[in-house]
């Protein structure tokens, strides 16, 4: 079985998979990884792989000393399964690349624009031969309601829930639909014009942290909440192959 760790800007998670199927999610603070061990206890884990964004803390770096289980550390050197033309891999966020990586193994020979609505939205874009173009990084929803909040004197913190109405009728309202509509039409305008492009085209949402899968977009798209937890997967399927 193979063990996934996801730590992420807000969270992480431990992913168990058997073959392609997750068989197990444990969500945790990105600062501790409870439950590890418990979890490499009770399965019979052989392959291990490590991906995040943030300096590892001082507690997990022992959590996974104790594991006694070698494991693969992801970064911009890591054999992939598909070519990566992006200019500058070393900067290159693991979960962009693993969320392309993914949504290529659903379905090779494929255009995939890849949106991970997450602390950013990120569009991504891999061609049907397997090679990935890069992709562009726009503020996430939670940012641009408390950049709004953050760089004006009187409009106030707003959350995400609450009335919506297509043109806001008081301030509240207005930030909310102006925020929540501005996310949907961006995703709408660039699934537009990569359809333009490749009339083949398959668009995947996923991410789910900071949005809702009921946008009006999404009887066009793949949701997959895990799609980077399954490209991770397949990368270090990919180089255990390689051994």
């Amino acid at each position: 079985m193979n063990l996934v760790i996801d730590i992420g800007n807000t969270v992480a998670k431990i992913a168990l998979f058997e073959g392609k199927e997750m068989v197990k999610l444990i969500y945790n603070s990105n600062q501790s990884l409870d439950g590890l061990e418990d979890l490499c206890r009770h399965y019979p884990v052989k392959n291990v792989l490590l991906a995040s964004v943030i300096d590892l803390s001082n507690v997990i770096k022992e959590q996974l000393s104790q594991l006694q289980l070698p494991f693969l550390v992801l970064d911009w050197q890591t054999a992939l399964p598909i070519a990566n033309l992006y200019e500058t891999p070393e900067t290159l966020g693991y979960d962009r690349i693993a969320a392309v990586v993914g949504a290529h193994d659903c379905f090779p020979g494929r255009n995939c624009l890849v949106i991970d609505a997450g602390t950013c939205i990120t569009y991504e874009f891999i061609d049907a031969s397997g090679s990935y173009h890069g992709g562009n990084i726009s503020p996430g929803i939670r940012m641009r309601f408390e950049a709004l909040h953050q760089f004006t004197g009187r409009l106030p913190l707003i959350k995400e829930e609450g009335r919506m109405v297509a043109m806001g009728s008081d301030t509240e309202t207005a930030i909310r639909a102006g925020v929540l509509k501005g996310v949907e039409y961006e995703m709408a305008g660039y699934i537009k014009a990569f359809q333009e492009k490749y009339t083949d085209l398959l668009v995947f949402l996923t991410g789910g942290d900071e949005i809702s899968f009921d946008t009006n977009v999404k009887n066009i798209i793949f949701a997959d909440r895990f799609l980077v937890l399954k490209g991770l997967n397949r990368i270090l399927n990919y180089n255990n192959d390689k051994i």
